[in-house]
C-alpha cells in the first residue's frame, strides 16, 4: 500500500518503521495539514496527530475519499460529524482509542466482566485507573474511555463517567501521569472482603503502531464507518 502518516510524531515514527518493515511505501509524514498535494495519492491515510487539529485533518482526507485510520484521543465530542462526512463522501474512517491486539482482547473481557458484576451492586464498587506518561495532553486516556464505555453499556447502574473516585451513577476514573509509560489500565471490583482486578500493561508502544498498520491493510478498499472489533472480528 501506500500509507500516508499524518502525525509524525513518536508514534508516526514507529508506523513508519512498522509499514516499511511490511512492504508498505509511506508516501508522506506530515506535521501540517493534509492536501491533495502532500499527501501524494496515498491509498489510505494514518492519522496520529494531537487533539485541536486531528478534525481537520480527517475532514480534509476524507473529503478527498482517502479512508483514515484515526489513534488521536481527546477530540470525540467531534467523532459523529466526522463519521457523517466519511458517509458523505462514500469514504472509510476508523477510530480506535487504542490499536493493540491486547488492549482489544481487554475491551471484550471488561464488557464480560461488567455483565457478570451488574447482579452484584451492593456487593462490589467498581474503578478505572489508567496510567501514562507525563506527555499525554488528555486525561482520561482514549482507552479508559472506552474501557469505561463498555462498563456502562454493560452495568444499568452507570450512566456517566467521571475523573477520580466512583460517584452514584457516575463511573470514575483515576488518571495518573508518570516518566516513560506506555500505558497501563485497570479495572477493579472492590468488596469489604476482596477484590476482583483485571489489568493491562503496555511495555511499547510497537503494539499500538502493529495494530493501527493491521487496520490500514483491513481498511482499503471499504466504504463506512469500523472500529478495531470488526479487524479483529471481535
Amino acid at each position: 500500500m501506500r500509507i500516508a502518516l499524518v502525525g509524525y510524531g513518536k508514534m508516526g515514527k514507529i508506523i513508519d518503521e512498522i509499514a516499511t518493515s511490511r512492504g508498505h511505501e509511506v508516501v508522506a509524514k506530515l506535521n501540517e495539514t493534509p492536501t491533495t498535494e502532500n499527501l501524494n495519492n496515498p491509498d489510505v491515510v494514518i492519522e496520529f496527530s494531537q487533539p485541536e487539529v486531528a478534525f481537520s485533518n480527517i475532514k480534509s482526507c476524507l473529503e478527498q475519499r482517502i479512508p483514515v485510520v484515526c489513534g488521536t484521543t481527546g477530540w470525540l465530542h467531534q467523532k459523529p460529524e466526522i463519521e457523517a462526512i466519511a458517509k458523505q463522501n462514500n469514504s472509510a474512517f476508523l477510530y480506535g482509542s487504542n490499536f493493540s491486539l491486547g488492549v482489544n482482547l481487554f475491551f471484550a473481557l471488561n464488557e464480560k466482566l461488567a455483565a457478570l458484576m451488574k447482579d452484584f451492586d451492593n456487593d462490589y464498587q467498581v474503578q478505572l485507573e489508567e496510567i501514562h506518561h507525563t506527555h499525554k495532553k488528555d486525561a482520561p486516556s482514549g482507552t479508559a474511555i472506552s474501557l469505561a464505555e463498555g462498563i456502562i453499556k454493560n452495568h444499568p447502574k452507570f450512566n456517566a463517567w467521571k475523573l477520580h473516585d466512583t460517584e452514584g451513577e457516575q463511573l470514575g476514573i483515576f488518571a495518573i501521569r508518570e516518566d516513560e509509560v506506555p500505558g497501563t489500565h485497570s479495572v477493579y471490583y472492590r468488596s469489604e472482603v476482596d477484590e476482583i482486578e483485571i489489568k493491562h500493561t503496555a511495555f511499547s508502544r510497537k503494539g499500538f503502531a502493529l495494530g493501527a498498520v493491521i487496520a490500514a491493510e483491513w481498511i482499503v478498499g471499504k466504504e463506512g464507518i469500523f472500529s478495531m472489533n470488526d479487524v479483529l472480528g471481535l
